[in-house]
């Protein structure tokens, strides 16, 4: 019998424009792309030149700090174009792609029949050791490290987030095939964060060699690290990997094929997309060429186009690539247009979470909101509204001001292990502050891991 873990603390944020469950594929898209700050903290060292000839699973860069860890090309054709941002950082590695792919062959096995060193090494080579990432730091991780545990959340919570069972089906045989793998990868267990009521997928529900854990709640329950801190909790000196189902089931292809297989499921969704569904795409796929003719094409309307949910999702143009971990693509209105008299408006359309509007009495409404934060950075003041939203057993408001003094003893006391930018979405959206608490934790995160690196 699994456990059922009931999370109380947490909002969520009823939007217009759920995917409906209508799976599409979409047109190959003429370039992918790899983006190195996908994965944080990563210096990439070019493989290759430029008009070189590559493979579906052929190297392209490797880690500066880790020549072990290796990132290849999602699809076969050539590498035609380099791009640098700042201080000549590589932000894109683009591939003019094939009219089909060539794999590189890194033959078929049973996970089973194989040591946890053949494992690690075959992940390594495909390119697929980048969708295991570690706690803490939420980095990819260590291929030397021996993790206390391996964490997969089943569902996401997120607004307007993809219905991972839906996504499941067809793919449960990859999916257990990817679990027995990452099995091998620890001494410890590998953990299975199911919905208690929305997960009817019988490929998670009945999953073999894992510990599934059911949670109910708000988001964030979905993030795996809330999961992780109501099962077992990470302290100084604790390893645990994590893992998306998506990459979960790649890793499997991986095995049953041999190839590298980058194509998955994501959602289109968002009060802009004129039919919000899922589609079957190439991971490094264009924007554009996913969301096609399917947004709202209105004059005086500008669009926020986001790669990830809209709490804490990456701002793209249409003429960028979907990131290496997202699984839904958001548009929502930029929210540019100036209101009048603001937020003192009384108004039926506007989302409150102190109950400032009149909607609240409406609990089945479902709402357009745009990214206007309705104002400025203001004095950090105690509230008590992150403890709302935040179901965790740690002081947030204390955490977050320890960091701004990049005090490491306080930090390491209240929590900072525990934590990832994305477990701070929440506080970051009911701040009335208007402070970016995501980059302020990742700051944190950054200071403590070069402090004892």
């Amino acid at each position: 019998m699994s456990k059922i873990i009931k999370i109380k603390k947490g909002l969520n944020i009823p939007m217009v424009g759920e995917a409906e469950k209508i799976l599409n594929t979409t047109p190959r898209s003429s370039t992918y792309s790899v983006c190195p700050p996908d994965f944080h903290s990563l210096v990439p060292k070019m493989l290759i030149k430029e008009g070189e000839k590559v493979k579906a699973g052929s190297p392209l860069f490797f880690d500066k700090y880790n020549e072990k860890i290796i990132f290849t090309s999602p699809v076969s054709g050539v590498f035609s174009d380099l791009v640098r941002g700042e201080k000549r950082r590589i932000m894109k590695i683009v591939i003019e792609a094939d009219n089909s792919d060539d794999y590189v062959n890194f033959g078929m096995a049973n996970p089973a029949d194989l040591s946890r060193e053949e494992i690690i090494n075959k992940l390594l080579h495909s390119g697929l050791w980048p969708a295991i990432r570690q706690r803490p730091y939420s980095i990819v991780a260590n291929p030397d490290d021996k993790p206390k545990s391996i964490y997969i959340s089943a569902f996401d919570t997120a607004p307007l987030g993809p219905d991972m069972d839906f996504i499941l089906n067809g793919q449960e045989n990859e999916f257990q095939t990817g679990l027995t793998a990452l099995g091998k990868l620890t001494d410890g267990r590998v953990r299975l964060g199911v919905h208690s009521e929305k997960t009817l997928n019988d490929g998670f529900s009945n999953a073999k060699g894992v510990e599934i854990y059911r949670f109910s709640g708000p988001h964030p329950s979905g993030n795996v690290g809330i999961q992780i801190h109501h099962i077992d909790p990470i302290n100084k000196g604790d390893i645990v990997w994590y893992v998306g189902v998506q990459h979960v089931i790649a890793i499997g292809r991986l095995f049953e094929k041999g190839i590298y297989d980058a194509s998955k499921i994501i959602a289109l969704a968002g009060s802009e997309v004129l039919n919000p569904r899922y589609y079957r795409v190439i991971n490094g796929a264009k924007i554009s060429d996913i969301t096609g003719t399917n947004l709202r094409n209105e004059e005086d309307l500008n669009l926020r186009v986001i790669s990830g949910d809209v709490l804490s999702g990456t701002k793209l143009s249409e003429n960028d690539y979907l990131r290496f971990y997202d699984n839904i693509i958001s548009v929502i209105p930029e929210g540019d247009k100036p209101e009048i008299l603001g937020w003192i408006m009384p108004n039926f359309d506007k989302f409150s979470v102190s109950r400032s509007f009149p909607a609240f009495l409406m609990p089945w409404k479902k709402f357009r909101l745009n990214t206007n934060i309705r104002s400025g950075e203001r004095p950090f003041v105690v509230t008590g509204l992150y403890e709302k939203v935040l179901p965790m057993d740690i002081m947030p408001m204390q955490l977050l001001k320890s960091i701004m003094i990049n005090d490491i003893d306080m930090m390491e006391k209240l929590g900072i292990y525990e934590v990832s930018p994305e477990d701070f979405a929440l506080c970051e959206y009911v701040c009335p502050s208007k402070i970016d608490i995501q980059d302020t934790i990742r700051e944190g995160l950054d200071s403590i891991r070069h402090e004892f690196a």
